[in-house]
């Protein structure tokens, strides 16, 4: 059949067919004149592309699902790598889920605050604790322990080390700033359409570095107020893999770029491996100047982080100034 009979039999547009066929998802035989020539099973294909793209897979997400059934499968997820795309998807839909309900969270804050502004309650005030979000972090996470790894830190100068950030900077250690500011080194953060390592919820500490980051925005303008002059994340993720976290995140700070491991070259920080790969483990050093004034370490949980360093602070402030 051609290509207007394929389109309505397969309820799709001519066009949406033609771009289908452009990116190889289908390839229809051509008859001596030349003319396209769909089968029965392209136009399975295409109906499997349009069931698939109704429930938010893109298009080069179905792919999956049409190599299958080119290889002679009944249903299109019936192989390993359909169902490894079913997981990302949800995955990625459950970060979407997670941002959205942690800026609903900060509306909804600055929506309270901005009403009763000017209604004061007595006695109300002393009795409100802050409300520290969970970002999604799963219950019964095992609790990492203090293994010694980073007790040579504290005292020790940065090195003059240059590492790309993720807005496009480069950032050198040793000249950031002259007065206190922070780093906090994570193991990796979710990449939309893969998988964490396998088991990473079971190895102590890994799991929360979203979380962790989103509590370093909500507190970040706190943070700047207490004293710091820069908050920084780090880990050995590339920096096109931070940017996107960024953005997606909407995070007022830039993360940095260690690929090479340079910064545990040349402090001892720890880290931790999972089959191949090998990642920082999860720590924050506040500094002062170059030299490392306090390290945090091990952190748990990751999403009450950044509340704990503002803690640290407001109990450290004397002799710290930006003006020094």
């Amino acid at each position: 059949m051609n290509v207007k009979q394929a389109a309505a039999m397969a309820g799709v547009t001519v066009k949406a067919l033609k771009y289908y066929e452009s990116i190889r998802l289908v390839q229809p035989a051509r008859s001596p004149n030349g003319y396209r020539d769909f089968s029965a099973q392209d136009i399975d294909l295409i109906k499997q592309v349009k069931e698939l793209t109704a429930v938010g897979l893109s298009v080069n997400g179905t792919r999956p699902f049409i190599e299958c059934l080119r290889q002679g499968h009944l249903h299109g997820d019936d192989c390993p790598e359909s169902l490894a795309a079913y997981h990302a998807e949800i995955n990625r839909l459950d970060g979407l889920v997670m941002e959205l309900a942690s800026r609903r969270q900060m509306l909804h804050a600055r929506l309270v605050s901005a009403a009763s502004r000017g209604f004061p309650v007595p006695g109300v005030e002393e009795s409100i604790t802050p409300v520290v979000e969970r970002y999604g972090l799963p219950d019964n996470l095992p609790v990492p322990v203090d293994d010694g790894s980073a007790e040579h830190l504290a005292g020790r100068t940065l090195p003059a080390l240059s590492l790309p950030a993720s807005d496009g900077t480069v950032v050198q250690l040793d000249q950031v700033s002259d007065g206190r500011w922070l780093i906090f080194v994570y193991p990796t953060t979710g990449i939309p359409g893969q998988d964490l390592p396998l088991g990473w919820d079971q190895i102590p500490g890994a799991r929360g570095c979203t979380p962790e980051a989103c509590g370093f925005r909500d507190n970040f303008a706190d943070l700047l107020d207490a004293g710091l002059d820069a908050i920084y994340g780090l880990s050995s993720q590339q920096s096109r893999y931070q940017h996107e976290l960024v953005e997606r995140l909407r995070l007022p700070y830039p993360m940095l770029s260690d690929r090479s491991f340079a910064l545990e070259q040349s402090l001892g920080l720890p880290t931790f491996e999972v089959g191949a790969s090998t990642f920082y483990k999860r720590l924050t050093m506040v500094i002062r100047k170059t030299t490392i004034e306090h390290v945090f370490y091990p952190i748990f949980p990751p999403n009450e982080h950044a509340r704990d360093v503002l803690a640290w602070i407001h109990d450290h402030t004397s002799g710290v100034s930006k003006e020094d």
